[in-house]
């Protein structure tokens, strides 16, 4: 038997082995991992209860205080403790109410609203960037398993080929020399360690994969899975929805302006204004303190009759009261003032945030343009010109006409050259789902479109 037919023979055995092995274990997609780990996040059922808990305060906020009533005795005389003994011992009972300044209650409710009006744009923000962080892992599980692919591959040929060394050296046939055997000993060690090294890699990103999915035990159960799965991924990358070109052209054209109006309507910008709104009406707020706050009392007084029995007429009183905010300086003034410095700190986290976010899409549009035109290399020249120059020196090799040393040095190079496309492509996968969180892409993955298979 040829050396050529050992490597068919291993290329198919191989084939059949992954068939196998795909057939029997259970596949999580990256949509999948992405739902469960939305649907059951504890981040966004706490968001719900804060943000009911703020509109309940925002009701209570708009409500008067209690009124206050008072029952007591008043003048009674001590030395005989007689309610009819003197004109002024009086049963008293009374009731005042107090009122807020000016209109701070329907402002306080006014802005306890504005703040609960951001948590629902927190969640649709933190639903953005759970996809892009479940999807980054995801896709470091499947670097790792497709890379482990890859190099089984290659490892069953070397092998063949290390049997055919061994042989051949035994026999005395061929060109083959000592240092072949070591070397294809050598590079099967190699191999060895880069596969340790990436189901290491795998381990530790299934174990922050878990971390996001054990939450949802319920939804892994009915999708198939068990806490303790060793998740098996697809063999394609699914199909995204891209960011659109025009949007790509702003970024590639550096318009700043029209970037920044675009990405004002991202959620997290959203959030941030309405917590600017809030401090607005927080100031509003803080000026209401320069109005007096009133206060109305009332208050009935019964008067027992006289030991001679002539009947006493009782009391009514009536009365208003209210403070007198003259000494700001040191109270009414410094309130508003940290209200304002507090309204301004918060633009600025704005526009920190607008720019942290434009100089991210500037980087990740290179990064972008950069791998695509190394994709288009790879796809298009360099991974055939590596096949070419590994089929070239193998079949010289078979025809006793070269190296064993360069038919390792081809196929290693090969190797590394796929690795390293498979590498291009989840890297730009990664910097697509990235973009597509910053320009808020609805689904950011096309169910009908998808290439997961």
């Amino acid at each position: 038997m040829t050396r050529s037919s050992y490597y068919v023979i291993a290329l198919m055995t191989l084939l059949n082995a992954g068939l196998a092995q795909s057939q029997t274990e259970r596949v999580l997609k990256l949509e999948q991992a992405v739902e469960i780990a939305i649907d059951n996040d504890p981040w966004l059922v706490g968001s719900e209860y804060r943000e009911q808990a703020i509109v309940s305060s925002s009701i209570a906020a708009s409500s008067l205080p209690d009124p206050v009533v008072n029952i007591g005795l008043a003048n009674l005389p001590t030395d005989g403790f007689a309610f009819d003994q003197e004109p002024m011992t009086q049963l008293k009972a009374g009731v005042s109410q107090m009122f807020p300044r000016g209109d701070s209650l329907d402002i306080r409710s006014r802005q306890l609203q504005e703040q609960a009006a951001e948590h629902p744009l927190m969640r649709i923000d933190r639903v953005a960037r759970t996809r892009v962080q479940v999807s980054d892992i995801w896709l470091e599980i499947y670097r790792a398993q497709q890379s482990i692919a890859l190099i089984h591959q290659d490892r069953a040929l070397f092998e063949q080929l290390s049997d055919i060394a061994k042989a051949n050296y035994a026999s005395a046939v061929g060109r083959v020399r000592q240092q072949d055997i070591i070397r294809a000993k050598l590079e099967l060690t190699r191999l060895e360690d880069r596969l340790t090294k990436l189901q290491a890699l795998e381990e530790r990103a299934t174990g922050k994969l878990l971390e996001w999915l054990l939450k949802s035990e319920q939804s892994m159960r009915q999708l198939g899975f068990s806490a303790f799965t060793v998740f098996q991924l697809p063999n394609a990358l699914p199909a995204i929805i891209d960011v659109s070109e025009n949007t790509l052209t702003l970024v590639k054209n550096r318009n700043q302006k029209e970037l920044a109006t675009l990405l004002a309507e991202h959620p997290y910008i959203l959030s941030i204004n309405q917590r600017i709104q809030a401090s607005k009406t927080g100031v509003e707020l803080a000026r209401e303190k320069y109005k007096p706050q009133w206060g109305v009392n009332a208050s009935y007084a019964f008067r027992d009759d006289t030991p001679e029995g002539s009947s006493r007429a009782d009391f009514l009183s009536v009365g208003v009261s209210f403070d007198l905010p003259i000494f700001t300086q040191n109270r009414q003034d410094q309130e508003v003032a940290a209200a304002v410095s507090q309204s301004e700190a918060i633009k600025t986290d704005k526009l920190l945030a607008l720019r942290e976010m434009m100089s991210a899409i500037q980087s990740l549009y290179a990064e972008r343009q950069r791998l695509t035109d190394r994709q288009l290399l790879y796809t298009e020249e360099l991974l055939k010109q590596m096949r070419e120059q590994a089929e070239a020196s193998l079949n010289a090799y078979t025809n006793d006409d070269g190296d064993f040393a360069e038919v390792v040095r081809a196929r290693i190079a090969d190797l590394n050259a796929r690795i390293d496309a498979l590498d291009i492509d989840v890297d730009l996968f990664k910097t697509n789902i990235r973009l597509n969180y910053y320009f808020n892409t609805p689904a950011g993955i096309s169910k009908t479109q998808s290439g997961e298979q």
